[in-house]
């Protein structure tokens, strides 16, 4: 069973959540809406070098949108 994220069409949180099936209804755990929009995640690859993939060393963030401050450097 496939996790993805979700970000909340009303409060604009992330959150994670397993999906069973296609007709499963997510609800922010936050706010409580149901409008909720899937995004798309890059893989966790450790192994992976890309030249096209932003990196930062520890501490500094690379920019891209909702960087997590480093934890992308390979």
């Amino acid at each position: 069973m496939p996790l993805f994220e979700f970000e909340c069409k009303s409060c604009a949180r992330v959150i994670e959540a397993l999906v069973r099936s296609h007709d499963d209804t997510m609800t922010c755990e936050f706010c409580g809406a149901e409008e909720m929009r899937k995004l798309i995640s890059v893989p966790s690859t450790p192994s992976v070098k890309s030249e096209s993939l932003p990196v930062a060393a520890r501490g500094e963030s690379c920019g891209a949108p909702r960087c997590c401050g480093g934890g992308c450097d390979v």
